[in-house]
């Protein structure tokens, strides 16, 4: 018997979870989902962004070392960045087209609006305390915070992930001037740090169809009244239609175009990392995720991956950046207010710059998208009309980001001729080969 791939035990996972939070809602069980489902999920997101910083660091060594030449080393970086921006820009003006579109900040009504302020005002005051702070900072404040002043109390957050790739790149430049026979110890060691972390991700990828049902089952429970989605479903549908075309046509057509490769193909052997990516709305936590689905199953070799997608899980937002400018006109429309072209190409531009910014964290948009309205000049009390529902679009979005930090790696793997056929592992395989 045909023993069934990941995707759809994942799927089948969403799915029991799913239904377990509509069946809890609807009798009133909320309680024990809370108390005996959740913390199963915790427990599986907590796994990967256990292993989240080590992976960066021996990944991002190796990667580095194994370039053995720093102008190599320049080459492909500045094709990722290069990548990142473009699509970005793609995914902010796709965003745009969208909600001039269909429009759906109209659709929000004067009782509905002061209902969604009054309710989320609290917690929109929060936040826009937040994006007040960043604004106080110096326009290269973010170069500033990008360099640790301690290297081990950045790898004690998995906030600090710029920081923790700062230092990893630095130390590998230093691992490539220093002579063979001195370098050659410290490398072996981070090779063995990488190799072992990787084949904890196929531990942790048993876990992943209970991990995601018990996410989703407490995302059911603890999601606001269906009166507010009613509200909301013009501009969710704008998010998620905008999001839809990126992760399922933009992307695999991208990577048909400049690899050759099929978009089924792509999309087939993506999903896991895909699903877990929805389940956990965090990049950073689906970086082991995203890792072993491009290196052993998309056939990009680990030179270009573990260079590309730690920096990718970091500053590449594609969905976010779309998000920002969907929500940003949403709520201007929902204030009658009409954003001029002039206006609207500040957001791409805003949107773009402030994706590189955002952390790599559940529900960290908003905090961007503040900064992004400001510019724009629209109202920032107004984001409190968007909170109710942005954890479910945050989950749509976070796929798209490490879609789009899949897609930048085969392109880059094909340019650098580091792109081959796949070679899948399972947890078990040296341990059956040693006869164990």
């Amino acid at each position: 018997m045909k023993k069934l791939a990941l995707h759809w035990k994942i799927l089948i996972g969403m799915l029991v979870g799913l239904v377990l939070g509509i069946l809890a809602t609807n009798f009133g069980f909320e309680s024990f989902i809370k108390n005996w489902i959740k913390p199963f999920g915790d427990i599986f997101l907590n796994l990967l962004k256990l292993i989240a910083v080590p992976l960066i660091i021996g990944s991002l060594i190796k990667g580095v070392t194994d370039l053995k030449d720093i102008s190599r080393l320049s080459s492909m970086g500045l094709k990722t960045f290069g990548i990142y921006l473009v699509t970005t820009a793609i995914a902010v003006s796709v965003g745009l087209l969208a909600v001039n579109l269909s429009k759906p900040g109209h659709l929000i009504k004067e009782e509905n609006r002061e209902s969604l302020r009054a309710s989320y005002e609290q917690e929109a005051r929060a936040r826009i305390s937040d994006a007040e702070k960043q604004r106080e900072y110096s326009p290269l404040q973010p170069l500033v915070d990008m360099v640790p002043d301690n290297v081990f109390a950045a790898t004690s957050s998995n906030s600090r992930m710029l920081q923790v790739i700062f230092f990893v790149i630095f130390f590998g430049i230093g691992l490539i001037l220093i002579p063979e026979d001195k370098s050659r110890p410290v490398i072996a060691f981070f090779e063995g740090i990488n190799t072992v972390v990787m084949k904890m991700v196929d531990l942790i990828m048993l876990a992943a169809p209970f991990g995601v049902m018990a996410l989703l089952a407490n995302l059911i429970v603890a999601s606001p009244s269906k009166d507010i989605f009613v509200a909301l479903l013009g501009y969710m549908l704008t998010v998620v239609a905008g999001l839809v075309f990126m992760i399922f046509i933009f992307y695999p057509l991208v990577v048909k175009f400049f690899t050759g490769k099929s978009p089924f193909f792509f999309l087939k052997n993506f999903a896991p990392a895909q699903l877990v990516a929805f389940s956990t709305s965090s990049s950073a936590a689906t970086l082991p995720v995203t890792m072993e689905r491009v290196n052993e199953h998309l056939g990009v070799h680990e030179d270009v991956s573990s260079f590309v997608l730690p920096i990718g899980a970091t500053i590449n937002m594609d969905g976010t950046a779309l998000y920002q400018a969907v929500a940003a006109v949403f709520i201007a429309q929902a204030y009658g207010m009409d954003l001029s072209v002039g206006a609207q190409l500040g957001i791409i531009l805003t949107a773009t710059l402030a994706s590189i910014g955002t952390a790599a964290v559940p529900g960290a948009g908003v905090l961007m998208l503040i900064i992004v309205m400001s510019q724009a000049g629209i109202p920032e009390a107004g984001v409190a009309l968007i909170l109710a529902v942005d954890r479910p679009l945050d989950m749509l979005r976070t796929v798209a980001n490490v879609t789009s930090d899949a897609t930048c790696a085969m392109i880059v793997a094909k340019s650098e001729g580091k792109l081959g056929d796949p070679i899948a592992e399972n947890w078990n395989d040296i341990y059956k080969q040693q006869g164990r």
